[in-house]
This record gives structure tokens, sequence and C-alpha cells, in this order.
């Protein structure tokens, strides 16, 4: 299988992103910074979607089969649920790690802090600059994420030149907590999205009324029912309706209306439309279901 520009920038920001985790976990721990640790939680998690998403981005390329007739496309929800759980976890723990330090702050190694700040920028400045322009909305996810990891770690940079000059030990403290309940509060709102797209809800950007209209408003559709919208993985959306036509209307129409809609559908960004041309209102199969 071929690796196209996206896949080789997820797995460049992948080995950067892990790497720089493992020394995180290592200065944290030597620096006594439970802001770096709290960092490092979080690029755990993030090495784990670039992971994830670098995987997915070629198992995404994979055609149907027997077993998985829309493709492969819905295995990235399974990422982005193991992901958030990771983040979850690893939030909980920092608070339960920081709180307690609110009371009674301990030193940190200011100079270790300040220049694992200055790498902490650089490493996921660049992962940010290769992603910038990439054309998967999975990567383009991962550019905005790490780029929330560019702003944490400019808070413990001026927190670090701060600690150098005063001995406020609690701001430490202060920004763990900070960063692991903003991070915490996208991790929720990420996790919604993710089990809204599991429970095969429909796309949030989205509307099934609007789409319903533009279907109607096609010349010899009298009516339309049963549409229903979910997506594959949040980027790859499925369409099913009724559409319902005057039982006179000749085959050479019907097909010329059929080609219409799975055009109008096609410019809807559907990657999956099933259409039943039905004849009249109790034409529907499904009518005894309702």
């Amino acid at each position: 299988m071929h690796h196209h520009p996206t896949s080789q920038n997820l797995r460049l920001a992948f080995f950067l992103n892990l790497g720089f985790t493992i020394a995180e976990i290592l200065g944290g721990l030597f620096t006594n910074s439970i802001a770096i640790l709290s960092d490092a939680v979080h690029d755990l998690g993030d090495s784990i979607s670039l992971g994830m998403a670098w995987y997915l981005e070629n198992v995404s390329l994979r055609d149907r089969d027997d077993r998985f007739s829309y493709g492969y496309r819905r295995f990235s929800l399974l990422g982005a649920l193991l992901t958030t759980t990771v983040l979850l976890v690893g939030s909980i723990f920092i608070l339960l790690e920081a709180l307690p330090r609110l009371l009674a702050p301990q030193p940190t190694n200011a100079g270790g802090m300040l220049a694992f700040a200055i790498v902490g920028i650089v490493v996921n400045g660049i992962a940010v600059l290769r992603l910038r322009h990439a054309e998967s909305m999975n990567a383009r996810a991962v550019a905005w994420h790490l780029l929330e990891d560019v702003l944490g770690w400019i808070a413990v940079l001026v927190v670090s030149i701060i600690l150098l000059f005063k001995p406020l030990y609690i701001l430490d403290a202060v920004l763990s907590i900070g960063i692991t309940l903003y991070i915490g509060r996208n991790v929720v709102v990420n996790l919604r999205k993710t089990l809204a797209l599991f429970l095969q809800g429909v796309p949030e950007n989205i509307n099934i009324e609007e789409i319903d209209a533009r279907l109607r408003a096609l010349a010899d559709v009298q009516s339309t029912h049963h549409t229903h919208i979910w997506s594959l993985d949040g980027e790859h959306h499925v369409l099913t309706t009724h559409v319902v036509v005057n039982e006179n209307l000749p085959k050479d129409a019907i097909l010329c209306l059929r080609r219409e809609l799975q055009g109008l559908l096609t410019a809807l960004n559907f990657s999956h439309s099933t259409i039943e041309i039905e004849f009249g209102d109790g034409d529907c199969g499904m009518a005894a279901a309702d």
C-alpha cells in the first residue's frame, strides 16, 4: 500500500509526539513539575490519537468487502473512543495529584520546565506546520489538537520564567489544573460527538429537513419519507430515503429523476445513498411498520 503525504505527515507527528512524551514523563519526574506531568499524560493521549490516525488513514483506503460492506471508515470512531477514554482517565489522575499541591506547593525545577517548554513548542509546532494544509478531516483535527499543545507549552514557558525570579510554586499546580480542565472539557465534547456518531445520529452539520425539502423540490417528486442520515466516520455520510412519484410517470422520466436525485446527493457530499422510488402513498413496503 502506498502512503500518501497525509499519512507520512501523521507518521512524522506520531514519532515526534511519542518521543517527546517519553522525555516529558522523565523530565516531569526530574523537575518535580505536575504541570509537565499533566501535559505528558495529554501528549500520551495525543500519541495514541496520532498512531491511530496514521494507521486508520491507511486502513480507510481499503475497499469494502463481504464483512464490512460500507468499507473501513467506521474504524476511526473506535480509535476516537479509545483516545478520549485514555485522556479522561489521565485527566482524573492528574487532578488527584495536583489538587493537594494547592494546599502544600512543592518546589519545581524552573530551568528544567523552561527547557521542556521550548522543546514542546518546537516539536508540536513542527507537527502543526506539516499538517496545516492536510485535506483529510482526520489530519486537520489532529493539527488543531496539536495547536492546543503549542498554546499549553507557551503557558508553561510563562510560568517557568516567573518561577526563575519568584518561588511561587503554587503556579505549577494551578497551571496543571487549568490545562487538565481545559483539555477535559474538549475531550468530553469530542466524546459526546463520537458517541452520537456511534449511535447513528444525524451529523451536526446536516439538517435532515432541509435535505428532504431539496429532494421534494425536484420535478416529478410528490413527497419523501423514511429519510435516514448517519455518518461512517464524521466525514463520509450515508443517506436512505423513499421518494413518491406519480404512478403514471413513464420509465424514461423515472430514470431521469433517479439521476437527478443521485446527482443532488453527490453534490451534497453523501458517500453512499439509497433511493427507493414509490408510486403513490400506498406503495411503501414499510407502511405496516409505521
